[in-house]
């Protein structure tokens, strides 16, 4: 039998202050994580203890005490494992098309919205790339216009926030955010000829 099959199971709390950990996009301090699973924050403190010594003794992950809370991270020793594997999926990354970004913009803004609808507002036809987008899984079908022909109705998903980096459509900026970020074409000429 091997170590890791032999060891204790760790105890109810530490489960439950390790599975908020690893849903955690920040680090947890000891009072949050005491509100949420309901004990006090000794009684977390030796759960982080006791899973601070179970990822110790045989697994590719460790605890971090920083900016003032904890959080879950691989292993020192798992370094090159780690960018070998960030170096391997940086050249699989999705590689979108100008009209495939444009197209992935109106759906995130207008969603759910009918192909119709995506090709009204780029100007062009855009079958080809809203199968790229289904194909990536950056969008999905969801559902069906009522009216005359039924038009399937497309947004966005899961993997759209993920490669983004959103918490939720919401965190998109506006259209006049937008306007802040993007020079006017008057701009842009501008600081082409370097003046």
């Amino acid at each position: 039998m091997s170590e890791y099959a032999a060891e204790t199971p760790l105890s109810a709390v530490a489960r439950s202050v390790e599975a908020v950990l690893f849903v955690a996009t920040q680090p947890v301090g000891t009072k949050e994580l005491a509100s949420v699973t309901g004990v006090n924050e000794e009684q977390v403190i030796s759960a982080l203890n006791e899973i601070k010594e179970r990822y110790r003794k045989c697994h590719g992950l460790c605890l971090l005490n920083i900016a003032g809370g904890w959080s879950m991270a691989t292993s020192p020793e798992q370094e090159e494992v780690v960018a070998l594997f960030r170096d391997v999926a940086l050249t699989q990354r999705i590689r979108l098309s100008k009209a495939a970004l444009e197209s992935l913009a109106v759906i995130a803004y207008s969603q759910p919205v009918t192909r119709a609808e995506i090709e009204e507002i780029r100007g062009v036809r855009c079958e080809r790339v809203l199968d790229t987008l289904l194909r990536h899984g950056l969008i999905k079908v969801a559902g069906r216009r009522k009216g005359s022909g039924s038009p399937l109705l497309y947004r966005t998903t899961d993997s759209f926030l993920s490669l983004f980096g959103l918490g939720s459509i919401s965190d998109l900026p506006t259209m006049e955010e937008m306007q802040d970020i993007i020079p006017s074409p008057d701009e842009e000429g501008f600081e082409e000829e370097g003046v």
